[in-house]
């Protein structure tokens, strides 16, 4: 049952990748069915421990990504994404998973940035984006997803491959047992 909730959990992130990618948004009518789905998978293969790690996946990925939320430098999507997959795959899994789709994301943006030549802003904002996080305030509008010239990296979409890559990984591992 282990094999079936991370292939939902593949088929969801393609899916919000995918929206991602072509509109910036990942829709409520994709993550909140997912959340259910995800606990329902979960509680149905182990019963109250199941839901308990459906739920603790779930809680992680909102917790972990929220002050993102907060400061306007994630969209709610994406935070709604991480928890549902967090329902699917448990909060072990899920942190592995947040922390490679950080890195594809920091790669994406890299690459984003080298390729619109904004490297010396880039880093200014990352400054302004920090102190308002340490000070506990709201950073400048230009640091904001507001900005419509802010360059916007679609983190869906690192989520997506991150989850993808996780899933192939380990469906070899099923696999080989």
């Amino acid at each position: 049952m282990k094999a079936v909730a991370l292939g939902l959990a593949v088929l969801l992130a393609m899916l919000a990748g995918w929206t991602d990618w072509r509109s910036r948004r990942i829709p409520n009518w994709l993550t909140v069915p997912g959340f259910f789905i995800g606990l329902t998978v979960n509680t149905v293969a182990g019963g109250w421990l199941g839901l308990k790690m459906a739920l603790l996946g779930a809680g992680l990925g909102l917790l972990v990504l929220l002050p993102f939320v907060l400061v306007r430098s994630l969209g709610a999507g994406d935070w709604k994404l991480a928890g549902a997959l967090g329902a699917f795959v448990g909060p072990g899994a899920l942190l592995d998973l947040l922390m490679v789709s950080i890195f594809i994301a920091g790669v994406m943006a890299l690459g984003l940035v080298i390729y619109k030549r904004r490297l010396g802003q880039t880093f200014r904002n990352i400054g302004r984006l920090l102190a308002s996080m340490a000070t506990f305030r709201m950073p400048d509008y230009e640091v904001s997803l507001d900005n419509p010239q802010s360059l916007k990296v679609p983190y869906g979409v690192a989520l997506a491959l991150t989850t993808v890559l996780y899933g192939i990984v380990n469906w070899k591992l099923f696999r080989a047992h």
